[in-house]
């Protein structure tokens, strides 16, 4: 980031910029038009092949005429019909009518604001287009009800032809769970005091609460937080990840060169929910599983081999924590060859990865 920025970003501001946008160019113009409406921001972008569609619909007759959107159309036809389900699909079957849904992938654009791990802006997209999706109704079955009629289940979301692609691609914020624009190292002090006002709420019950064991020789009560010491001083998982990536080898790179934030904070049923879960922006081409017969060396030799293939040092491990591509028994395996000083890591890894392995966290 440049000295000095003119203007953080803003949800507001963020919209007029995306709506501006040509679908022509859009791919192109999003960069640049974020960098003037928001100088001194250096503002990168990433693209998520998540395939993903809305239940926006229109219904369209076969020359492009738009006839309105699905629901309050269907719901009317079906009123026509009296409620009838059978006569209006009878009717609607014999029609070339179609329907549209907007189908997209998520996109990211990040900013960094400082030098350190957390300090960088983050905005969740979703890249869109809208494609001509199917015939109004299955001629070939009958819906069983109105649900069916809303939301079509015969429609095929594998097969894109550019014939039916209708417009976009468009940009616009998924602000499907809260995150669609976060300050990361705003957001990581929020989930750390929303954790610790959590728990300081329920002291008075954890001060009475007691882990009480029966053996031969009878009852034994142990106070909880004799047992539990540090249950008060618990660290989240997302501040964890932060901390692993600053004192580790990763730390010469970017994290948002490397990692996408699925971010959630929002409030359910009067709980605050927030957090989120990293996506890789490369993963490796294949998992790696700890095997009974895979031996600590060649164990060496494949986490090797991840770090070079996502372009990452120490990058299995962060792998690792998402729980997808690399075992955490992998984990806990060269924990304990280390331990025994049969293999080497450098030591600033070897440090994450000892704490990782006496108090695991995973996504």
């Amino acid at each position: 980031m440049s000295a000095s920025p003119l203007r953080l970003p803003d949800v507001g501001s963020i919209e007029a910029v995306l709506a501006d946008l040509d679908p022509a160019s859009a791919d192109e113009d999003l960069v640049p038009a974020l960098a003037r409406a928001f100088p001194g921001f250096e503002f990168s972008l990433a693209l998520i092949d998540d395939n993903y569609w809305r239940d926006t619909r229109s219904v369209i007759r076969p020359d492009g005429t738009r006839l309105g959107e699905l629901r309050p159309w269907m719901t009317a036809e079906l009123a026509k019909d009296g409620g009838d389900i059978d006569a209006l699909w009878r009717r609607l079957k014999q029609t070339d009518l179609q329907v549209t849904e907007w189908r997209g992938t998520s996109a990211f654009v990040f900013a960094p604001t400082g030098p350190a791990a957390a300090d960088y802006i983050q905005i969740a997209l979703g890249r869109e287009s809208e494609w001509q999706a199917g015939p109004i109704i299955n001629p070939d079955y009958r819906p069983f009800g109105e649900d069916e009629l809303f939301d079509p289940g015969w429609i095929r979301r594998d097969d894109f032809r550019e014939t039916d692609h209708l417009a976009g691609p468009v940009y616009r914020l998924l602000n499907r769970a809260g995150g669609a624009f976060v300050h990361v190292r705003s957001f990581l002090g929020r989930c750390s005091r929303i954790e610790r006002e959590r728990r300081e709420a329920k002291r008075p019950e954890m001060e009475r609460r007691v882990i009480r064991e029966i053996g031969p020789d009878g009852t034994r009560e142990t106070p909880f937080l004799e047992a539990v010491p540090d249950w008060f001083d618990y660290v989240p998982r997302e501040i964890r990840f932060f901390q692993d990536w600053e004192e580790s080898s990763a730390s010469a790179h970017r994290v948002f060169a490397h990692w996408a934030l699925d971010i959630r904070d929002y409030t359910h049923r009067g709980e605050r929910e927030i957090g989120f879960i990293p996506r890789p922006l490369r993963p490796p081409k294949d998992r790696l599983l700890a095997t009974p017969d895979l031996s600590v060396h060649p164990l060496m030799h494949r986490i090797e081999a991840v770090d070079r293939e996502v372009g990452l040092p120490f990058g299995w491990f962060f792998l690792m924590t998402h729980g997808h591509w690399v075992d955490p028994d992998v984990g806990q395996a060269i924990a304990v060859e280390l331990r025994a000083q049969r293999v080497r890591l450098p030591d600033r890894d070897r440090a994450v990865l000892l704490r990782w392995a006496d108090q695991p966290y995973g996504f």
